[in-house]
């Protein structure tokens, strides 16, 4: 969807509040975009903090990209886990992804890596597109690069989209307790999942399509490869505890840090999603917790998987129901320029846990 045709609140922050970006000039904390539409904070809504506001009137044109690359976070979250018990739930209001983000578990950890590296993919993106007045691509990589090879062309600018990411998703975060180390190092984590996979492009040129010589940049990876990696981190994800050193020879970063809750395990890298605390229980609906629990959710009877009708049902069952589906089929493409199709209908069967 894009921004421009929005009249509710459409981003959320890290937090998992809606940030209240909306499109209706109608309020004194205006902000104007570089494609001059004008967009407001909903004040009746969590509002950008100070820093995160100076950011965005610094870089002209980046308000649509962080935007954007929050939608792609939500939508890549909800493909990742579109067939698990927690199938990264979202509704339409202040708490986009509900209470989960006030739980220090799992997919709390995927929700803050998967919008930090959202934010972080659509602005390095945006630059090297020409969005954004304060950045351009990546020129660093010029000259000679190899024997039959050299840097050129349009680098995607990783760099900007990190530096920018850490300052504007990062500045959310309050304190100096677990929750704190475990949001910022989930964000970093999502940074540089980004950086981690972009890979070489390559253009040949030469007589004849030959290709005696090769132009390369770094070009970002697609987003769902983004999703495929941090979704593996999910699964094999750390647990942690409050590390203190209690050393007053120790810097203030150093002093605060997270160790594994065992301590036969390795210290988490970097590139790893932290935890501290188990996941509730997904299967049932509870206020409390802020789960929806599956029953409603449709299951694959023949999966002996986590989509299957066992696990998803978490062993209540299942009812069979079937459905008429009319769709277009057998398209065919006249000169010029008209698709003609016929209507086909087809019997669905659905499986619904109890």
């Amino acid at each position: 969807l894009a921004l421009s045709s929005l009249s509710n609140t459409l981003a959320v922050n890290n937090s998992g509040r809606w940030w209240g970006i909306i499109n209706v000039a109608s309020s004194t904390n205006l902000l104007t975009d570089s494609k001059n539409v004008q967009l407001v904070l909903d004040p009746s809504l969590q509002l950008l903090s100070r820093k995160q506001r100076k950011l965005i009137r610094q870089n002209p044109g980046i308000l649509h990209s962080v935007s954007s690359g929050l939608q792609s976070a939500i939508k890549e979250c909800k493909w990742q886990f579109r067939n698990r018990r927690w199938n990264c739930p979202t509704s339409q209001g202040p708490n986009i992804f509900g209470k989960i983000v006030n739980r220090g578990c799992r997919e709390t950890a995927f929700i803050f890596a998967i919008t930090s590296a959202g934010v972080t993919h659509s602005v390095a993106r945006s630059c090297s597109e020409g969005s954004i007045e304060s950045c351009t691509c990546d020129y660093r990589r010029r000259g000679p690069g190899g024997p039959d090879w050299h840097w050129g062309g349009c680098s995607d600018n990783i760099d900007f989209g990190r530096l920018f990411g850490r300052e504007f998703v990062d500045s959310s975060e309050k304190g100096r307790d677990l929750r704190f180390l475990m949001n910022l190092h989930n964000n970093e984590a999502g940074r540089m999942t980004v950086f981690s996979e972009m890979r070489q492009e390559c253009k040949c040129h030469g007589m004849s399509g030959s290709c005696t010589v090769r132009t390369c940049w770094m070009r970002l990876p697609t987003f769902r490869a983004v999703g495929d990696v941090l979704k593996d981190r999910f699964d094999g994800a750390s647990r942690v505890i409050y590390g203190n050193k209690g050393s007053n020879r120790a810097s203030r970063v150093e002093l605060h840090h997270l160790e594994p809750e065992n301590p036969a395990h390795k210290p988490p890298s970097p590139h790893d999603l932290v935890y501290f605390e188990k996941s509730p229980n997904f299967c049932t609906y509870s206020g409390k917790t802020g789960t929806a629990g599956t029953a409603g959710r449709f299951c694959n009877s023949s999966s002996p998987g986590l989509d299957g009708c066992e696990l998803l049902c978490c062993g209540r069952g299942y009812r069979t129901r079937t459905q008429r589906v009319t769709e277009r089929c057998n398209c065919t493409f006249h000169w010029c320029c008209h698709v003609s199709c016929l209507n086909c209908t087809n019997t669905q069967v659905l499986h619904e846990c109890l």
